[in-house]
């Protein structure tokens, strides 16, 4: 059967509203190296070496505490390339972090917030 057309094919971006958009570009730049454009964002490319080939789209039901301690209704998973560099830069700029595990089933995850709170979820994926 022919697949039909009008249907999502991926995640085109992801916008974040901000007390203070420049201090969160800073943080994001600085702190997790993002190359962050003079339009105010970053694109991030699919083909990365290393980068997974897709992208999950994961609805949690509202009891759930995924997300704790943030207050936002989102979280941001990005995808890395080295996660103990990761972590080692973190904790250069003083990013506690809140979780890790080296030993998930899909590989290296760790879990930090950003200044405006929001839970972001570093993650290595399992090399073949």
């Amino acid at each position: 059967m022919a697949e039909q057309a009008g249907h999502v094919t991926g995640v085109g971006g992801v916008f974040i509203k901000s007390n203070d958009p420049q201090a969160l570009i800073n943080w994001y730049r600085e702190v997790l190296g993002l190359d962050v454009q003079s339009w105010g964002g970053a694109a991030l490319a699919f083909d990365a070496p290393g980068h997974p080939p897709k992208v999950s789209w994961t609805p949690l039901p509202e009891s759930s505490d995924y997300m704790a301690p943030s207050k936002r209704e989102f979280m941001i998973n990005f995808a890395v390339d080295d996660m103990d560099a990761i972590v080692a830069r973190l904790t250069a700029h003083g990013v506690p972090i809140l979780k890790r595990d080296d030993d998930d089933a899909f590989g290296r995850f760790a879990w930090i917030q950003d200044p405006d709170g929001t839970k972001i979820e570093l993650w290595e994926p399992k090399r073949s």
